[in-house]
């Protein structure tokens, strides 16, 4: 049984960010009756992070969200930032956080520069406009209008809009959906770039690639649900194959022989390419020395020897039993 939670309004100098235990959210159900978009979640992120909530659209990411940020109120559970309560302590955690808002929310007849002034005008401590705009090279488009940016310089502009009072903590919600490769990753060297200045920042995603490469510790969440979690190299270690040996051989090999290699959890033969093989593998530094040595005593020669990790995606289907896509 979990210990009880108590909210610690005035206990400012916890080393989390964020705290959530047993939170519920309750809708009423289109056809009657009732389901639960948040279905008794627990987690903590602590101060410096980037924790990322990861899973597919419905899975109850957005609706956590907005009930940390205080914008919705709990069916049951509690939340925490930087020991305050979402719920009885709003004022103080908006002045202390920032939401990334997407682009077609802003003002369209008002200037990057004008919007950028406006919202710091809600804060007893803010940033100047340029300062902001210089972070992500639009100093150029402070006259601009939201609608003559491009997708990344939209996506980018929104991140510095959740700027403007200089906050401790980031609410990045799917901050990369809908961008080209190139933008992607701008908006990713930016995220990095803002936690390295000591912002501690939690974001949704549906992106594996995403996950890995920005979060220090990711939860699957799927169904209202937390799945796993874990940083994202020991999730995929928590894989009984988390690891694959692809090779090609110029002749044929048993596959016996290549299962009873240690560690061999399986033994694929890749159609498209004559004597291809691939193993699945729970440790690579385990069976990678063994199979070298297997194939020096045999004679065999290799091409094309490929040693790749599990992803995030192998994870959730491992956890839910289906993809993400679906």
């Amino acid at each position: 049984m979990s210990e009880p939670f108590v909210p610690t309004s005035q206990q400012v100098d916890t080393e989390f960010a964020v705290e959530v235990q047993d939170l519920v959210k309750t809708f009423p159900a289109p056809g009657g009756g009732t389901f639960e978009a948040v279905d008794g979640i627990s987690f903590a992120v602590s101060r410096g992070e980037v924790f990322g909530l990861l899973g597919p659209n419905g899975a109850g990411k957005t609706t956590t969200f907005e009930i940390i940020e205080g914008l919705q109120a709990p069916t049951s559970g509690h939340s925490l930032v930087v020991g305050l309560d979402c719920q009885r302590d709003q004022k103080q955690i908006k002045e202390l956080i920032g939401v990334q808002l997407q682009s077609g929310t802003y003002f369209d007849y008002l200037t990057l520069e004008e919007i950028l002034d406006l919202f710091g005008s809600f804060y007893p401590k803010r940033l100047q406009p340029l300062e902001l705009l210089e972070k992500v090279g639009l100093v150029e488009k402070r006259m601009s209008f939201i609608p003559d940016l491009s997708g990344g310089q939209a996506q980018r502009f929104s991140l510095v809009a959740a700027m403007v009072n200089d906050p401790e903590v980031l609410f990045l919600d799917e901050p990369t959906t809908g961008l080209d490769p190139q933008a992607r990753r701008g908006v990713w060297d930016l995220i990095t770039q803002l936690n390295n200045e000591g912002k501690t920042i939690i974001l949704t995603t549906h992106y594996m690639e995403e996950a890995e490469l920005l979060c220090d510790r990711v939860a699957i969440i799927d169904r209202g649900k937390i799945r796993a979690q874990d940083t994202p190299l020991g999730l995929v270690r928590q894989l009984q194959t988390a690891y694959r040996i692809a090779f090609v051989s110029t002749t044929p090999v048993e596959e016996e022989e290549l299962k009873r290699l240690p560690g061999v959890a399986e033994v694929h033969t890749q159609i498209k390419t004559q004597f291809g093989y691939e193993l699945t593998v729970h440790r690579s530094q385990e069976t990678l020395p063994a199979f070298v040595d297997w194939a020096r005593s045999r004679g065999l020669e290799l091409d094309d020897v490929r040693v790749t990790a599990a992803s995030l995606e192998d994870v959730f289907l491992d956890v839910t039993g289906r993809s993400l896509r679906e």
